[in-house]
């Protein structure tokens, strides 16, 4: 029988980073998320397990504790997750390096890549001025084979790090911005991220798109990637924003260049919301037949009742995703240029239309 706390004690050991407890409750449905990962850390404790579930500034990690992390550290995995690895890779080719100057080029994200790149030995900092001065150390050497600690060893090393990734040596290192559409730019807002350039990659001129591959990430709308890819190089993030989860969902992918507080905050404040509207269709006894597959995560999102025969939901512009042509539907819903452009108030403003319809 799986059980709730199961899941979320799997959830906690396959993540190997801390999640937040927004990211937990989607995946239980359950409000009290808080009181079950503390009895479950509790239970942890209980029987002196050399595992621990702790809290770190409002999200949980499953961790190996001091006393026993360094009898194993040597058959521990090695990976480094992706932006902690690129961080790590900026210290190490520009070093030494103002922490200042790493936040500035890579996002308030730094602060837990730098602590976790500390904790780990790779990199020692020093107190400099108001900020610290960072560098690698000789575990660093050790970590990735060198033969030595030479700065010189250690650029090459990197140099060839953003050739294996296929990517330009600048935007390994982070030098470029983000480049987002207009429809995602209330986004960069929820997350935190003030250093991003508006574009518009899907119909661009030359000029535009020379604009755009100077940048090192692109976020636009899901689906957009192999359109986009054919003439930009950098890290493509396909996000979308239909339900609430959706949202959350996108808001987690971009936190890696956003502030922890933000992330936090808006997914608190947009989780309660969902559960708002969820409140707001306890009282609609009618089935509904979603048109696409975007109206089908909404109904589903609202846990709203399915019939072949309900009523007819649709998008306001006539056509699912395949190109079919839908017709005469009892409730349209706004979409693209007939939707808010701030993310948030568009889903709200779709709900809306679809709860008032459905009242009718």
């Amino acid at each position: 029988m799986i059980s709730d706390k199961g899941i979320i004690e799997a959830a906690l050991f396959v993540s190997g980073e801390p999640l937040e407890s927004g990211q937990l409750r989607n995946l239980v449905k359950r409000k009290n998320i808080n009181e079950l990962i503390h009895d479950l850390a509790d239970e942890y404790r209980q029987r002196n397990s050399p595992l621990e579930i702790k809290e770190i500034e409002g999200r949980f990690v499953m961790q190996v504790k001091p006393e026993y992390a360094d009898r194993v550290r040597s058959i521990a995995p090695k990976e480094l997750r992706a932006p902690v690895l690129r961080t790590l890779s900026m210290i190490a080719y520009h070093q030494p390096i103002i922490q200042s100057e790493l936040v500035d080029r890579r996002g308030a994200a730094t602060y837990e890549h730098v602590r976790e790149l500390e904790e780990r030995g790779l990199i020692s900092t020093k107190p400099e001025g108001r900020s610290r001065l960072l560098q690698t150390t000789p575990r660093f050497s050790e970590y990735f084979n060198l033969e030595s600690s030479d700065p010189e060893e250690i650029r090459r090393m990197i140099i060839s790090l953003a050739r294996e990734q296929k990517m330009g040596l600048d935007k390994w290192l982070g030098k470029q911005g983000i480049g987002v559409t207009p429809m995602y730019e209330s986004l960069m807002g929820l997350c935190g991220i003030s250093g991003y350039e508006v574009v518009n990659p899907y119909n661009s001129d030359d000029k535009e798109r020379e604009r755009i591959r100077e940048l090192g990430v692109l976020v636009i709308s899901k689906g957009y990637g192999e359109r986009v890819g054919g003439f930009f190089d950098g890290r493509i993030i396909e996000v979308s924003a239909s339900t609430f989860g959706e949202l959350i969902n996108s808001i987690n992918i971009l936190a890696e260049y956003g502030s922890h507080r933000n992330v936090r905050e808006s997914i608190e404040y947009i989780s309660g919301l969902k559960d708002e509207y969820i409140e707001k269709t306890f009282d609609i006894t009618a089935k509904v037949s979603p048109q696409t597959g975007m109206i089908a995560h909404m109904v589903n999102e609202l846990k709203l009742g399915i019939s072949s025969d309900g009523v007819k939901i649709a998008p306001d512009y006539g056509t699912s995703g395949s190109g079919r042509e839908v017709g005469g539907a009892d409730i349209f819903i706004p979409t693209h240029s007939n939707a808010d452009m701030d993310v948030v108030k568009r889903v709200c403003q779709r709900y809306n239309v679809l709860i008032e319809g459905l009242k009718k």
